[in-house]
C-alpha cells in the first residue's frame, strides 16, 4: 500500500470511528422531495438496459455501517477510481451524454454505475445505493454515488478517494435516484449553509 493510500485508510478509520460513535442527526441525511425528471442519460441507459431500472426491494432502515462495510465501500471506491481513465462522453462516444458501464474509460456517471454494480454484487441492497446529481462550485454538473447508512448519507466520488458525509462536501445536491424504483428520481432540498469565497450563503 502506498503512503497516500495508507493516509486515506487512516483518515477513513478515524471517520468511521467517529460516525459509529456518534448518533445520527436529521442533517446527516438528505431531504428528499417530490419526484422529478430523470436525467436524459439515465433515461437512455434504462431504455438499453431495462432490467437495471425496475422497482426494487425497499427498506426504510438505512444500511448498518460496520467497520467491515466501511472497508468494503472504501475498497470498491478506490478500485474503480484507479481502474477507469476519465474521459468525456463527447471524446469517447462522440455525443454529449451516454451512460454506460465502463470497461477502461468513462466519465463521472460511468464511475457511479460501476461502483453501484460492484457493491450490489457484493451483497449491498440496491435501494441504499443511489446515483446522485450535484452541481460543483464552478457550476458544472457532476454525478456521485450516495450510500444510505445508519450514520447518514455518504458520498463516493471519482474526484477523490475520500468517502465523505454528504454535508461535508462542497457540492450542491440537486436530485437522486429513488430508493424504491431504480428508474425514477427525486429532487433534493439542499438547505445547508455553505461558504462561497468569504461569504456565507444558504442553498
Amino acid at each position: 500500500m502506498t503512503i497516500k493510500a495508507s493516509k486515506l485508510w487512516a483518515t477513513g478509520a478515524l471517520l468511521i470511528g467517529s460516525l459509529i460513535a456518534t448518533n445520527s442527526q436529521a442533517s446527516d441525511f438528505m431531504r428528499v422531495g417530490a419526484r422529478t425528471a430523470q436525467p436524459v442519460g439515465h433515461y437512455e441507459f434504462c431504455l438499453r438496459m431495462p432490467a437495471e431500472c425496475t422497482p426494487q426491494a425497499y427498506s426504510a432502515a438505512p444500511l448498518k455501517l460496520t467497520s467491515a462495510m466501511w472497508s468494503l465501500i472504501n475498497e470498491v471506491n478506490q478500485e474503480v477510481n484507479h481502474a477507469i481513465i476519465a474521459i468525456t462522453d463527447q471524446e469517447l462516444w462522440g455525443i454529449p451524454e451516454f451512460w454506460s458501464y465502463p470497461e477502461r474509460y468513462g466519465d463521472c456517471e460511468d464511475y457511479v454505475l460501476e461502483k453501484r454494480r460492484r457493491l450490489v454484487d457484493a451483497g449491498l441492497p440496491a435501494s441504499h445505493l443511489l446515483i446522485t446529481v450535484v452541481r460543483q462550485t464552478n457550476g458544472d454538473g457532476h454525478a456521485v454515488l450516495t450510500i444510505r447508512t445508519d450514520r447518514g448519507d455518504l458520498v463516493l466520488d471519482n474526484l477523490t478517494d475520500r468517502i465523505l458525509p454528504w454535508r461535508a462536501t462542497d457540492y450542491e445536491f440537486l436530485k437522486r435516484q429513488s430508493s424504491r424504483h431504480a428508474g425514477q428520481w427525486n429532487e433534493i432540498d439542499d438547505g445547508r449553509a455553505v461558504e462561497v469565497g468569504n461569504v456565507s450563503a444558504t442553498r
